[in-house]
């Protein structure tokens, strides 16, 4: 997964960079040395400091950079995270990198941190979803993590999740489980885990009468309903609740004993946190 971070940083600055920063190259000597802070702007939860390491450091090796806040913590208006000094071209041909993955980052990290906080006191955890932007998955799920989530799968290959769409195309739940664990047994892959969405009552019931699965996704269930599926599994499946679940309903659903909530959210709609990175 560290290569896809790698490669992330390589088409970021090839995307942005170009044959040259002309603006930066034309006005900076290139053995101006100076120094710029990262200031934040707004309260929020702080993400993608160990990110930034890595971006200035894949530029210019040479780049220092003294950290005063670490990933995870609750910041304000005014804080200064870190400050890194070097070679002026080098800053300003990074700073635009930093800033735009930072910003989304803890913009991940603190509606993450919300929705953990609106949990508290159950035992249901949230869960990320794939509704993330090509090419980011791996640092906006970090993000999540960072801000107290928990990871769903990160792609298609590493759990199987029959959907309603896998179900129809197959027939049925009973043949889209089977055929799961027909092709896990196949290709020795056993240990992977087989979660399956069921849309009512009656679906729910034939995905445990098959068995074989560990997890139950209930989608788009109302509240009432939610309670008497997670009756009807009793522990025997770990539960998931996803589809049409609001900031406002989230607890509700957690107290309806859900294992899992699943938030697109948390991802696909996030409001970056205003940082900026001036010369100090």
């Amino acid at each position: 997964m560290e290569q896809l971070i790698d490669d992330l940083i390589r088409l970021a600055f090839t995307e942005d960079i170009g044959d040259g920063d002309h603006t930066t190259l034309c006005c900076i000597p290139p053995t101006a040395m100076g120094k710029s802070q990262l200031i934040i702007k707004e309260n929020g939860v702080l993400a993608g400091v160990e990110v930034a390491k890595k971006v200035f450091h894949r530029f210019d090796p040479e780049l220092k950079i003294e950290v005063f806040i670490n990933d995870g913590t609750e910041v304000e208006k005014g804080d200064i995270v870190f400050v890194v000094e070097g070679k002026v071209q080098s800053l300003l041909q990074t700073e635009r990198l930093v800033l735009n993955l930072m910003q989304r980052m803890s913009g991940i990290a603190t509606t993450t941190r919300k929705y953990v906080k609106a949990l508290e006191g159950t035992n249901t955890r949230v869960l990320d979803t794939r509704k993330t932007i090509p090419g980011m998955r791996m640092l906006e799920k970090e993000a999540v993590k960072i801000g107290g989530g928990v990871n769903h799968r990160i792609g298609l290959f590493d759990m199987i999740l029959l959907k309603d769409n896998h179900v129809d195309f197959a027939g049925g739940i009973e043949q889209a489980i089977t055929r799961a664990q027909s092709y896990l047994k196949e290709k020795g892959k056993e240990g992977m885990k087989i979660e399956i969405e069921v849309r009512n009552f009656d679906e729910l019931e034939q995905a445990m009468q098959v068995g074989g699965i560990d997890r139950i996704m209930l989608d788009n269930f109302n509240i009432e309903d939610t309670k008497e599926a997670v009756r009807r599994i009793a522990g025997k499946f770990e539960t998931e609740s996803s589809g049409g679940i609001t900031f406002d309903t989230l607890r509700d659903y957690a107290l309806c004993g859900v294992d899992f909530i699943s938030v697109g959210a948390l991802t696909h709609s996030v409001k970056s946190l205003d940082m900026s990175l001036k010369a100090c």
